[in-house]
């Protein structure tokens, strides 16, 4: 690249991050009826521009398939009537949530007689970087608004031009609401150094969200100056014990795996109790293989299914327990008890989501203390670790870390807090 286009990318990224900063000081003092108000303007051109949005989204998806992209990639790009519907929803459900900008807690009187107070605050300016879904665009915008704080969104290259869009009409409801359009921003230009400028842009930038593959990820931790709340890979499990609900096991492992297989909640990786294999294993290895799962085995788990002639099972390597496959691939492994299950969550686990199918509440209790994920889930779908499903409205991601922000993040994610002190003329002594 040539010393002017680097200074061009610069320039423009520096314009953006002032920008930011500015409408972050009007955002954070927005009433909640400014932003609820802009959040319903965008849900309802998000209806009226349906059309138009999939009209958009076929080009960015057109262009991944004519560049070679998996199916999996696809899926996560492709906008459906249901996803717009979803994004409209999910603006509606974060108008219904309580703003909780300006929060308070109770004030606690010291001795001096000064009262003590916290407050909850923007976090001031967020950069987002993602790839591949557009639905992040609406979701993470929203979410960042209702919480008082500008973003700046950096989209993958590969769906440019669904951003764009939807960043048009995000900045219409801006518009609508009277607050600042460039509360919203979404980078204009899919070189790659822009994501170099904006990960160092400290003066601009309070917090970088990045959501990824492992390549991106390593690239930020690597050169990234501006803190980050990180979302990793989601190798989730659910492990069958030995006192599980057959028929409950069945219908939950089926829906982890095969309700959708690029989310990153989808269940990657399933551990059997091998009380149970015999019972489990066969009914439930047919609903995979009749809808096109490949299944990759540990040598218990083969033996029982070849005992219920089964066939075209592939042998599990070191790697694929360590793989987030977002395809239908699943990694089957038989353990001999709770502990050899966790064991193994423990070493190939990426601490996203965790489950246990049991109605032994011993080993239920066990299992929500000592697995060490953001999400940990008794007797349910995997799937359901999601923003929307846990009451959120939509997620600006799903972190892995443990400061800070930990599994789906909502609002309060996207806020800090501050110590405020109440006082009446008292000075220390």
């Amino acid at each position: 690249m040539s010393t002017g286009m680097t200074l061009n990318i610069q320039e423009m990224m520096q314009d953006i991050g002032r920008r930011a900063r500015s409408a972050s000081r009007a955002m954070a003092r927005a009433s909640s009826e400014q932003k609820n108000q802009a959040l319903l303007h965008i849900a309802k051109l998000i209806r009226q521009k349906a059309g138009d949005i999939e009209k958009v989204n076929l080009q960015d998806v057109e262009r991944a398939k004519a560049n070679g992209q998996d199916a999996a990639f696809v899926d996560r790009l492709t906008m459906t009537p249901k996803t717009i519907e979803t994004m409209a929803l999910g603006l509606e459900q974060i108008v219904s949530l309580d703003d909780p900008i300006g929060k308070v807690s109770a004030f606690q009187k010291q001795a001096s007689g000064i009262e003590i107070g916290q407050m909850r605050v923007p976090l001031g300016v967020i950069g987002i970087i993602y790839e591949s879904r557009p639905n992040v665009t609406i979701d993470a915008a929203a979410l960042c608004l209702k919480s008082g704080n500008a973003v700046i969104l950096r989209g993958g290259s590969e769906a440019i031009d669904s951003n764009t869009l939807l960043a048009q009409i995000i900045q219409e409801g801006l518009a609508a609401a009277n607050l600042p359009k460039d509360a919203v921003q979404v980078v204009g230009t899919i070189d790659r150094s822009a994501v170099g400028e904006m990960i160092t842009m400290t003066q601009y930038i309070d917090v970088i969200v990045p959501r990824g593959g492992k390549s991106l990820i390593a690239r930020l931790m690597a050169e990234a100056r501006v803190p980050m709340i990180k979302h990793l890979d989601g190798i989730c499990h659910t492990y069958i014990d030995a006192d599980a609900d057959i028929a409950m096991a069945i219908k939950v492992c089926d829906n982890a795996k095969t309700q959708r297989y690029a989310p990153c909640n989808a269940m990657e990786t399933l551990l059997v109790n091998l009380a149970v294999g015999q019972k489990v294993l066969p009914t439930l290895c047919k609903i995979y293989q009749d809808k096109g799962v490949e299944l990759r085995v540990d040598a218990l788990t083969r033996k029982i299914l070849e005992e219920n002639s089964f066939q075209n099972l592939v042998d599990a390597t070191e790697e694929d327990w360590q793989t987030e496959y977002l395809a239908p691939i699943l990694s089957i492994k038989t353990v001999a008890d709770i502990d050899e299950a966790m064991n193994h969550i423990e070493r190939y686990g990426s601490k996203h989501t965790d489950a246990i199918i049991t109605n032994n509440k011993e080993q239920a209790d066990r299992f929500l203390r000592e697995v060490d994920s953001a999400s940990v889930m008794v007797n349910a779908s995997t799937r359901f670790a999601d923003g929307f499903e846990y009451g959120l409205g939509a997620e600006i991601g799903i972190s892995n870390d443990k400061l800070h922000a930990r599994g789906p993040v909502g609002l309060d994610g996207l806020t800090s807090l501050k110590y405020i002190v109440m006082g009446h003329g008292e000075i220390r002594t």
